[in-house]
Protein backbone atom coordinates (compact mmCIF):
# COMPACT_ATOMS: atom_id res chain seq x y z
CA UNK A 1 0.00 0.00 0.00
CA UNK A 2 1.51 3.31 -0.89
CA UNK A 3 1.83 5.44 1.94
CA UNK A 4 0.11 7.98 1.00
CA UNK A 5 -3.42 6.30 1.45
CA UNK A 6 -1.97 7.13 5.20
CA UNK A 7 -2.61 10.69 4.67
CA UNK A 8 -6.03 11.12 5.64
CA UNK A 9 -5.95 9.22 9.09
CA UNK A 10 -2.94 11.41 10.33
CA UNK A 11 -4.05 14.59 9.46
CA UNK A 12 -7.01 13.77 11.63
CA UNK A 13 -4.90 12.26 14.35
CA UNK A 14 -2.21 14.99 14.71
CA UNK A 15 -4.96 17.00 15.49
CA UNK A 16 -6.04 15.32 17.82
CA UNK A 17 -3.00 14.79 19.56
CA UNK A 18 -2.19 18.34 18.63
CA UNK A 19 -4.91 19.49 21.01
CA UNK A 20 -4.17 17.69 23.94
CA UNK A 21 -0.54 19.09 23.49
CA UNK A 22 -1.57 22.40 23.44
CA UNK A 23 -3.53 21.97 26.74
CA UNK A 24 -0.48 22.24 28.61
CA UNK A 25 1.52 25.04 26.43
CA UNK A 26 1.36 28.52 26.86
CA UNK A 27 -0.79 30.49 24.56
CA UNK A 28 2.11 32.06 21.85
CA UNK A 29 3.52 28.16 21.98
CA UNK A 30 -0.05 26.28 21.28
CA UNK A 31 -0.42 29.20 18.31
CA UNK A 32 3.29 28.53 16.67
CA UNK A 33 1.72 24.21 16.91
CA UNK A 34 -1.85 24.95 15.45
CA UNK A 35 -0.13 26.75 12.74
CA UNK A 36 2.44 23.96 11.97
CA UNK A 37 -0.68 21.53 12.30
CA UNK A 38 -2.57 23.42 9.41
CA UNK A 39 0.62 24.05 7.22
CA UNK A 40 1.56 20.18 7.65
CA UNK A 41 -2.25 19.34 7.00
CA UNK A 42 -2.27 21.35 4.30
CA UNK A 43 0.17 19.31 2.88
CA UNK A 44 -0.74 16.11 3.56
CA UNK A 45 -4.51 16.75 1.59
CA UNK A 46 -2.78 18.08 -1.27
CA UNK A 47 -0.56 15.03 -1.86
CA UNK A 48 -4.02 12.88 -1.16
CA UNK A 49 -5.64 15.20 -3.62
CA UNK A 50 -3.00 14.39 -6.23
CA UNK A 51 -3.13 10.62 -5.50
CA UNK A 52 -6.68 10.37 -5.92
CA UNK A 53 -6.84 12.56 -9.30
CA UNK A 54 -3.72 10.19 -10.80
CA UNK A 55 -5.34 6.96 -9.62
CA UNK A 56 -8.46 7.99 -10.74
CA UNK A 57 -10.15 5.64 -8.02
CA UNK A 58 -10.93 6.17 -4.45
CA UNK A 59 -10.39 3.91 -1.52
CA UNK A 60 -10.91 2.81 1.89
CA UNK A 61 -8.30 2.47 4.71
CA UNK A 62 -9.04 0.14 7.77
CA UNK A 63 -8.07 1.49 10.69
CA UNK A 64 -6.77 -1.42 12.89
CA UNK A 65 -6.64 -5.03 11.81
CA UNK A 66 -10.17 -5.61 12.20
CA UNK A 67 -12.63 -5.55 8.79
CA UNK A 68 -16.26 -4.04 8.92
CA UNK A 69 -18.34 -4.03 10.86
CA UNK A 70 -15.59 -3.87 13.39
CA UNK A 71 -13.18 -2.03 12.19
CA UNK A 72 -13.41 1.85 11.37
CA UNK A 73 -12.88 2.85 7.97
CA UNK A 74 -12.25 6.55 6.23
CA UNK A 75 -12.51 6.72 2.96
CA UNK A 76 -10.59 9.07 0.24
CA UNK A 77 -11.80 10.01 -3.08
CA UNK A 78 -11.20 13.39 -5.27
CA UNK A 79 -14.01 15.43 -4.02
CA UNK A 80 -13.36 14.35 0.03
CA UNK A 81 -9.57 15.55 -0.29
CA UNK A 82 -10.31 18.72 -2.21
CA UNK A 83 -12.73 19.90 0.32
CA UNK A 84 -10.26 18.62 3.48
CA UNK A 85 -7.39 20.40 1.16
CA UNK A 86 -9.57 23.98 1.19
CA UNK A 87 -11.11 23.54 4.75
CA UNK A 88 -7.27 23.35 5.92
CA UNK A 89 -6.08 26.47 3.72
CA UNK A 90 -8.76 28.60 4.81
CA UNK A 91 -8.96 27.80 8.72
CA UNK A 92 -5.33 28.58 7.99
CA UNK A 93 -5.53 32.22 6.59
CA UNK A 94 -8.86 32.87 8.82
CA UNK A 95 -6.38 32.35 12.23
CA UNK A 96 -3.74 34.06 10.67
CA UNK A 97 -5.95 37.39 9.91
CA UNK A 98 -7.72 37.47 13.08
CA UNK A 99 -4.39 36.85 15.16
CA UNK A 100 -3.85 40.37 15.58
CA UNK A 101 -6.74 40.94 17.59
CA UNK A 102 -6.62 37.50 19.54
CA UNK A 103 -5.11 39.61 22.80
CA UNK A 104 -7.84 42.07 22.65
CA UNK A 105 -10.69 39.30 22.75
CA UNK A 106 -9.49 36.75 24.36
CA UNK A 107 -7.85 36.51 28.19
CA UNK A 108 -4.51 35.95 28.07
CA UNK A 109 -4.79 32.77 30.05
CA UNK A 110 -7.42 31.39 27.97
CA UNK A 111 -5.31 32.03 24.54
CA UNK A 112 -3.94 28.65 24.48
CA UNK A 113 -7.51 27.04 24.83
CA UNK A 114 -8.30 28.92 22.17
CA UNK A 115 -5.85 27.26 19.93
CA UNK A 116 -7.23 23.72 21.35
CA UNK A 117 -10.60 24.30 20.52
CA UNK A 118 -9.53 25.02 16.96
CA UNK A 119 -7.44 21.64 16.46
CA UNK A 120 -10.25 19.31 17.88
CA UNK A 121 -12.73 21.79 15.71
CA UNK A 122 -10.42 20.54 12.28
CA UNK A 123 -9.95 17.31 13.37
CA UNK A 124 -14.08 16.90 13.80
CA UNK A 125 -13.84 18.50 10.27
CA UNK A 126 -11.95 16.67 8.64
CA UNK A 127 -13.35 13.16 9.94
CA UNK A 128 -16.44 14.37 8.99
CA UNK A 129 -15.21 14.70 5.19
CA UNK A 130 -13.26 11.23 5.12
CA UNK A 131 -15.07 8.75 7.49
CA UNK A 132 -16.94 6.00 6.18
CA UNK A 133 -19.37 4.99 9.29
CA UNK A 134 -22.09 6.73 10.57
CA UNK A 135 -21.46 6.46 14.10
CA UNK A 136 -18.03 8.07 13.94
CA UNK A 137 -19.79 11.02 11.68
CA UNK A 138 -22.11 11.24 14.81
CA UNK A 139 -19.23 11.57 17.57
CA UNK A 140 -17.63 14.17 15.55
CA UNK A 141 -20.40 16.27 14.71
CA UNK A 142 -20.77 16.36 18.38
CA UNK A 143 -16.48 16.96 18.96
CA UNK A 144 -17.47 19.83 16.48
CA UNK A 145 -20.87 21.32 18.24
CA UNK A 146 -18.59 21.58 21.43
CA UNK A 147 -15.80 23.00 19.80
CA UNK A 148 -17.90 25.34 17.89
CA UNK A 149 -19.58 26.60 21.12
CA UNK A 150 -16.38 27.06 22.79
CA UNK A 151 -15.24 29.64 20.10
CA UNK A 152 -18.21 31.53 20.17
CA UNK A 153 -18.27 31.80 24.17
CA UNK A 154 -14.80 32.39 24.51
CA UNK A 155 -14.35 35.97 24.08
CA UNK A 156 -17.05 36.16 27.80
CA UNK A 157 -19.11 39.06 27.22
CA UNK A 158 -23.00 38.93 27.51
CA UNK A 159 -23.59 38.85 23.91
CA UNK A 160 -21.60 35.92 23.30
CA UNK A 161 -22.74 33.98 26.11
CA UNK A 162 -25.93 34.33 24.98
CA UNK A 163 -25.49 33.42 21.36
CA UNK A 164 -23.26 30.36 22.87
CA UNK A 165 -26.27 29.18 24.97
CA UNK A 166 -28.82 29.58 21.60
CA UNK A 167 -26.89 27.83 19.28
CA UNK A 168 -26.02 25.20 21.75
CA UNK A 169 -29.84 24.68 21.88
CA UNK A 170 -30.31 24.69 18.69
CA UNK A 171 -27.33 22.31 17.69
CA UNK A 172 -28.41 19.57 20.31
CA UNK A 173 -31.96 19.40 18.99
CA UNK A 174 -30.29 19.12 15.50
CA UNK A 175 -28.14 16.34 16.77
CA UNK A 176 -30.61 14.73 18.57
CA UNK A 177 -32.80 14.29 15.53
CA UNK A 178 -29.93 13.01 13.94
CA UNK A 179 -28.76 10.45 16.31
CA UNK A 180 -33.05 9.32 16.33
CA UNK A 181 -32.67 9.01 12.22
CA UNK A 182 -29.07 6.91 12.56
CA UNK A 183 -30.49 4.29 15.28
CA UNK A 184 -33.70 4.08 13.34
CA UNK A 185 -31.74 3.33 10.01
CA UNK A 186 -29.39 1.18 11.81
CA UNK A 187 -32.03 -0.90 13.58
CA UNK A 188 -33.62 -1.43 9.86
CA UNK A 189 -30.01 -1.95 7.97
CA UNK A 190 -28.17 -3.64 11.31
CA UNK A 191 -25.07 -1.68 9.42
CA UNK A 192 -23.22 1.79 10.23
CA UNK A 193 -20.90 1.74 7.08
CA UNK A 194 -21.79 3.66 5.20
CA UNK A 195 -21.61 1.01 1.93
CA UNK A 196 -23.10 -1.50 3.54
CA UNK A 197 -25.84 0.84 4.87
CA UNK A 198 -26.80 1.81 1.03
CA UNK A 199 -27.06 -1.70 -0.16
CA UNK A 200 -29.65 -2.83 2.70
CA UNK A 201 -31.40 0.27 1.92
CA UNK A 202 -31.67 -0.75 -1.53
CA UNK A 203 -32.77 -3.91 -0.53
CA UNK A 204 -35.51 -3.01 1.88
CA UNK A 205 -36.94 -0.14 -1.15
CA UNK A 206 -36.56 -3.21 -4.12
CA UNK A 207 -38.49 -5.30 -1.39
CA UNK A 208 -41.21 -2.72 -0.36
CA UNK A 209 -40.89 -3.29 3.38
CA UNK A 210 -40.60 -0.94 6.61
CA UNK A 211 -41.26 1.98 3.89
CA UNK A 212 -42.66 4.66 6.10
CA UNK A 213 -39.71 3.94 9.25
CA UNK A 214 -36.96 4.69 6.41
CA UNK A 215 -38.69 7.91 5.36
CA UNK A 216 -39.04 9.03 9.11
CA UNK A 217 -35.42 8.08 9.64
CA UNK A 218 -34.06 10.12 6.50
CA UNK A 219 -36.44 13.09 7.32
CA UNK A 220 -34.94 12.85 10.59
CA UNK A 221 -31.40 12.85 9.89
CA UNK A 222 -32.09 15.73 6.80
CA UNK A 223 -33.75 17.73 9.56
CA UNK A 224 -31.03 17.42 11.88
CA UNK A 225 -28.46 18.69 9.59
CA UNK A 226 -30.49 21.36 8.17
CA UNK A 227 -30.84 22.94 11.58
CA UNK A 228 -27.08 22.36 12.42
CA UNK A 229 -26.00 24.26 9.45
CA UNK A 230 -28.75 27.51 9.83
CA UNK A 231 -31.25 26.75 7.18
CA UNK A 232 -33.78 29.04 7.11
CA UNK A 233 -36.31 28.60 9.37
CA UNK A 234 -33.61 27.28 12.00
CA UNK A 235 -31.21 30.30 11.48
CA UNK A 236 -32.27 32.01 14.52
CA UNK A 237 -28.86 31.06 16.38
CA UNK A 238 -26.51 32.33 13.64
CA UNK A 239 -26.66 36.51 13.79
CA UNK A 240 -25.33 36.43 17.17
CA UNK A 241 -22.88 33.75 17.34
CA UNK A 242 -21.28 35.23 13.82
CA UNK A 243 -21.57 39.18 14.72
CA UNK A 244 -20.33 38.73 18.40
CA UNK A 245 -17.59 35.85 18.33
CA UNK A 246 -13.92 36.76 17.69
CA UNK A 247 -12.97 38.20 13.92
CA UNK A 248 -11.28 34.50 13.74
CA UNK A 249 -13.90 32.58 15.20
CA UNK A 250 -16.45 34.31 12.76
CA UNK A 251 -14.51 33.74 9.79
CA UNK A 252 -14.30 29.64 10.68
CA UNK A 253 -18.01 29.00 11.66
CA UNK A 254 -19.45 31.05 9.02
CA UNK A 255 -17.31 29.34 6.03
CA UNK A 256 -15.98 26.00 7.77
CA UNK A 257 -18.56 24.83 10.47
CA UNK A 258 -22.05 24.39 8.69
CA UNK A 259 -20.33 23.06 5.73
CA UNK A 260 -19.59 20.14 7.43
CA UNK A 261 -22.46 19.41 8.08
CA UNK A 262 -23.33 19.81 4.67
CA UNK A 263 -20.92 18.00 3.23
CA UNK A 264 -22.02 15.01 6.14
CA UNK A 265 -26.00 15.51 3.98
CA UNK A 266 -24.06 15.19 0.83
CA UNK A 267 -22.61 11.98 2.09
CA UNK A 268 -25.83 10.33 3.01
CA UNK A 269 -27.86 11.33 0.17
CA UNK A 270 -24.97 9.76 -2.05
CA UNK A 271 -23.07 6.97 0.08
CA UNK A 272 -25.91 6.25 2.61
CA UNK A 273 -29.76 6.17 1.17
CA UNK A 274 -28.50 6.49 -3.06
CA UNK A 275 -29.12 9.59 -4.90
CA UNK A 276 -32.41 8.04 -6.74
CA UNK A 277 -34.02 6.78 -3.25
CA UNK A 278 -33.77 9.95 -1.83
CA UNK A 279 -34.89 11.92 -4.92
CA UNK A 280 -37.68 9.51 -4.76
CA UNK A 281 -38.78 10.57 -1.46
CA UNK A 282 -39.39 14.35 -2.48
CA UNK A 283 -37.15 15.60 0.61
CA UNK A 284 -35.98 17.34 -1.87
CA UNK A 285 -38.41 19.79 -2.63
CA UNK A 286 -39.11 20.45 0.81
CA UNK A 287 -35.31 21.85 0.76
CA UNK A 288 -35.68 23.74 -2.46
CA UNK A 289 -38.69 25.49 -0.74
CA UNK A 290 -36.52 26.51 2.33
CA UNK A 291 -33.53 26.98 0.22
CA UNK A 292 -35.55 29.80 -1.46
CA UNK A 293 -36.83 31.56 1.19
CA UNK A 294 -33.57 31.52 2.92
CA UNK A 295 -32.35 33.36 -0.06
CA UNK A 296 -34.93 36.06 0.05
CA UNK A 297 -35.30 36.64 3.95
CA UNK A 298 -31.42 36.24 4.80
CA UNK A 299 -30.77 39.20 2.08
CA UNK A 300 -33.87 41.31 3.49
CA UNK A 301 -33.04 40.92 6.89
CA UNK A 302 -29.41 41.96 6.10
CA UNK A 303 -30.36 45.24 3.99
CA UNK A 304 -32.08 46.05 7.26
CA UNK A 305 -28.84 45.63 9.62
CA UNK A 306 -26.72 48.40 10.70
CA UNK A 307 -23.96 46.78 12.09
CA UNK A 308 -21.75 45.40 9.01
CA UNK A 309 -20.96 42.02 11.33
CA UNK A 310 -24.02 41.25 11.88
CA UNK A 311 -24.87 42.32 8.09
CA UNK A 312 -22.05 39.80 7.10
CA UNK A 313 -23.62 36.87 8.94
CA UNK A 314 -27.76 37.23 7.97
CA UNK A 315 -25.94 37.08 4.05
CA UNK A 316 -24.93 33.61 5.27
CA UNK A 317 -28.11 32.73 6.07
CA UNK A 318 -29.43 33.86 1.88
CA UNK A 319 -25.81 31.79 1.14
CA UNK A 320 -26.51 28.63 2.62
CA UNK A 321 -30.23 29.11 1.16
CA UNK A 322 -28.02 28.84 -1.93
CA UNK A 323 -26.89 25.49 -1.25
CA UNK A 324 -29.80 23.67 -0.30
CA UNK A 325 -31.68 24.96 -3.62
CA UNK A 326 -28.73 23.34 -5.57
CA UNK A 327 -29.86 20.43 -3.36
CA UNK A 328 -33.41 20.75 -3.80
CA UNK A 329 -33.09 20.03 -8.02
CA UNK A 330 -32.51 16.79 -7.18
CA UNK A 331 -30.28 16.79 -10.38
CA UNK A 332 -26.51 16.44 -10.91
CA UNK A 333 -25.75 19.47 -11.96
CA UNK A 334 -27.20 21.04 -8.87
CA UNK A 335 -25.43 19.47 -6.63
CA UNK A 336 -22.17 20.46 -8.74
CA UNK A 337 -23.43 23.73 -8.07
CA UNK A 338 -24.03 23.52 -4.41
CA UNK A 339 -20.30 21.94 -3.71
CA UNK A 340 -18.99 24.93 -5.91
CA UNK A 341 -20.91 27.45 -4.02
CA UNK A 342 -19.56 25.84 -0.48
CA UNK A 343 -15.86 26.55 -1.97
CA UNK A 344 -16.67 30.07 -3.32
CA UNK A 345 -18.62 31.07 0.22
CA UNK A 346 -16.14 29.70 2.47
CA UNK A 347 -13.41 31.67 0.61
CA UNK A 348 -15.43 35.09 0.40
CA UNK A 349 -17.19 34.88 3.46
CA UNK A 350 -13.90 34.76 5.80
CA UNK A 351 -12.48 37.43 3.27
CA UNK A 352 -15.36 39.52 4.32
CA UNK A 353 -15.25 38.97 8.18
CA UNK A 354 -11.57 39.45 8.12
CA UNK A 355 -11.55 42.75 5.74
CA UNK A 356 -14.19 44.04 7.99
CA UNK A 357 -12.50 43.84 11.27
CA UNK A 358 -9.87 46.15 9.13
CA UNK A 359 -12.58 48.86 8.21
CA UNK A 360 -13.67 48.80 12.08
CA UNK A 361 -10.17 49.32 13.57
CA UNK A 362 -9.75 52.52 12.01
CA UNK A 363 -13.65 53.94 12.31
CA UNK A 364 -13.05 53.51 16.55
CA UNK A 365 -13.57 49.80 16.73
CA UNK A 366 -17.22 50.96 15.76
CA UNK A 367 -19.14 48.63 13.32
CA UNK A 368 -22.23 50.90 12.57
CA UNK A 369 -22.42 52.09 8.85
CA UNK A 370 -22.22 55.96 9.77
CA UNK A 371 -18.84 55.57 11.72
CA UNK A 372 -17.11 53.63 8.78
CA UNK A 373 -17.74 56.25 6.26
CA UNK A 374 -14.24 56.75 4.43
CA UNK A 375 -12.60 54.21 5.97
CA UNK A 376 -11.70 52.26 2.98
CA UNK A 377 -9.20 55.21 2.32
CA UNK A 378 -7.75 54.81 6.20
CA UNK A 379 -7.37 51.06 5.55
CA UNK A 380 -6.86 50.64 1.75
CA UNK A 381 -6.23 46.88 2.28
CA UNK A 382 -9.53 45.99 3.82
CA UNK A 383 -11.17 48.33 1.51
CA UNK A 384 -9.82 46.61 -1.14
CA UNK A 385 -10.67 43.09 0.14
CA UNK A 386 -14.20 43.86 1.40
CA UNK A 387 -14.70 44.92 -2.23
CA UNK A 388 -13.20 42.38 -3.80
CA UNK A 389 -15.81 39.64 -1.09
CA UNK A 390 -18.78 42.49 -1.92
CA UNK A 391 -18.18 42.27 -5.83
CA UNK A 392 -17.97 37.95 -5.79
CA UNK A 393 -21.36 38.11 -3.20
CA UNK A 394 -23.48 39.59 -5.86
CA UNK A 395 -22.27 37.56 -8.51
CA UNK A 396 -19.64 39.86 -10.99
CA UNK A 397 -17.53 38.34 -13.20
CA UNK A 398 -14.02 37.29 -12.75
CA UNK A 399 -15.32 36.03 -9.06
CA UNK A 400 -15.81 33.06 -7.59
CA UNK A 401 -19.68 33.95 -6.83
CA UNK A 402 -20.13 34.66 -10.39
CA UNK A 403 -19.46 31.04 -11.47
CA UNK A 404 -21.71 29.67 -8.11
CA UNK A 405 -24.32 31.72 -9.67
CA UNK A 406 -23.90 30.81 -13.57
CA UNK A 407 -23.68 26.94 -12.65
CA UNK A 408 -27.32 27.32 -10.49
CA UNK A 409 -28.87 28.89 -13.35
CA UNK A 410 -27.33 26.11 -15.71
CA UNK A 411 -29.03 23.48 -13.56
CA UNK A 412 -31.79 25.74 -12.88
CA UNK A 413 -32.30 25.55 -16.92
CA UNK A 414 -31.74 21.74 -16.71
CA UNK A 415 -35.04 21.28 -14.57
CA UNK A 416 -37.84 22.09 -16.00
CA UNK A 417 -40.49 21.67 -13.52
CA UNK A 418 -38.15 24.26 -10.74
CA UNK A 419 -36.59 26.33 -13.42
CA UNK A 420 -39.06 29.44 -13.26
CA UNK A 421 -38.81 29.62 -9.46
CA UNK A 422 -35.42 28.98 -9.31
CA UNK A 423 -34.06 31.60 -11.60
CA UNK A 424 -36.73 34.02 -10.28
CA UNK A 425 -35.09 33.97 -6.53
CA UNK A 426 -31.75 33.95 -8.18
CA UNK A 427 -32.22 36.95 -9.99
CA UNK A 428 -34.23 38.64 -7.04
CA UNK A 429 -31.34 37.56 -4.58
CA UNK A 430 -28.54 39.12 -6.30
CA UNK A 431 -30.89 42.41 -6.43
CA UNK A 432 -30.64 41.82 -2.90
CA UNK A 433 -27.20 41.03 -2.75
CA UNK A 434 -26.70 44.53 -4.19
CA UNK A 435 -28.14 46.60 -2.64
CA UNK A 436 -26.90 45.83 0.71
CA UNK A 437 -23.02 45.01 -0.16
CA UNK A 438 -22.56 47.73 -3.01
CA UNK A 439 -24.32 50.21 0.21
CA UNK A 440 -21.40 49.31 2.26
CA UNK A 441 -18.62 49.71 -0.54
CA UNK A 442 -20.08 52.60 -1.56
CA UNK A 443 -20.31 53.70 2.25
CA UNK A 444 -16.31 52.96 2.98
CA UNK A 445 -15.36 54.77 -0.34
CA UNK A 446 -17.51 57.94 0.66
CA UNK A 447 -15.33 60.78 1.15
CA UNK A 448 -14.89 62.35 4.84
CA UNK A 449 -12.98 65.49 5.98
CA UNK A 450 -10.92 65.88 8.77
CA UNK A 451 -11.25 62.66 11.25
CA UNK A 452 -9.58 61.77 14.08
CA UNK A 453 -9.95 57.95 13.41
CA UNK A 454 -6.05 56.61 12.76
CA UNK A 455 -4.75 55.08 9.03
CA UNK A 456 -3.26 51.88 8.64
CA UNK A 457 -0.74 50.63 6.10
CA UNK A 458 0.90 47.32 5.01
CA UNK A 459 3.52 48.17 7.38
CA UNK A 460 1.18 48.26 10.24
CA UNK A 461 0.16 44.92 9.71
CA UNK A 462 1.98 42.96 7.07
CA UNK A 463 0.49 39.40 7.80
CA UNK A 464 -2.88 40.98 8.24
CA UNK A 465 -2.69 42.28 4.76
CA UNK A 466 -0.82 39.41 3.36
CA UNK A 467 -4.25 37.29 4.30
CA UNK A 468 -6.20 39.47 2.41
CA UNK A 469 -4.06 39.26 -0.27
CA UNK A 470 -4.31 35.65 -0.19
CA UNK A 471 -7.90 35.58 -0.35
CA UNK A 472 -8.40 38.07 -3.23
CA UNK A 473 -6.44 35.55 -4.77
CA UNK A 474 -8.04 32.58 -4.26
CA UNK A 475 -11.06 34.01 -4.85
CA UNK A 476 -10.01 35.27 -8.56
CA UNK A 477 -8.08 31.71 -9.24
CA UNK A 478 -12.15 30.35 -8.45
CA UNK A 479 -13.52 32.94 -10.38
CA UNK A 480 -11.62 32.70 -13.45
CA UNK A 481 -10.00 28.98 -13.07
CA UNK A 482 -13.21 27.52 -12.17
CA UNK A 483 -13.49 24.45 -14.44
CA UNK A 484 -10.66 22.31 -12.94
CA UNK A 485 -12.19 22.76 -9.83
CA UNK A 486 -15.84 21.70 -11.39
CA UNK A 487 -14.18 19.05 -12.97
CA UNK A 488 -13.12 17.78 -9.90
CA UNK A 489 -16.33 18.27 -8.20
CA UNK A 490 -17.93 15.79 -10.97
CA UNK A 491 -15.48 13.30 -10.85
CA UNK A 492 -15.41 12.91 -6.87
CA UNK A 493 -19.37 12.82 -7.17
CA UNK A 494 -19.39 10.25 -10.10
CA UNK A 495 -17.29 8.13 -7.04
CA UNK A 496 -19.58 8.78 -4.87
CA UNK A 497 -21.96 6.90 -6.98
Amino acid sequence: MEFVRNFPCISIMLCLFAGIISSGLRGRAAMWLNTALLVINTVLNAFTLVYTLASGTSYVYVMGKFPAPWGNEIRAGVLEALLALFFCIIMLLSLLGGRHKLAEEVEESKIYLYYVLTDLLLSSLLALVYTNDMFTAYVFVEINTISACGLIMIRQNGRTIEAAVRYMIMSLLGSGMLLLGLCMLYDLTGHLLMSNMKESVALIVAEGQYTLPLIVSIVLMSVGLCIKSALFPFHAWLPDAYGYSTVSSAAILSSLVSKGYIFLLIKIIYRVIGFDIYHDTRIIDVLFLFGLMGMIFGSTSAIKETDIRRMIAFSSVAQIGYIYMGFGMGTQAGMTASIFHILSHAATKSLLFIAAIGLTDVSGGSRKFIELTGSGYRNKWAGVAFTVGSLSMVGVPLFSGFISKLLFSQAAVLNHTKMLPALIVLGISTILNAIYFMKTVIRIYTPVGDTAYPSMTFRDMPVYAAVLAAFIVLNIILGISSQPVVDMIQQGLAMFS
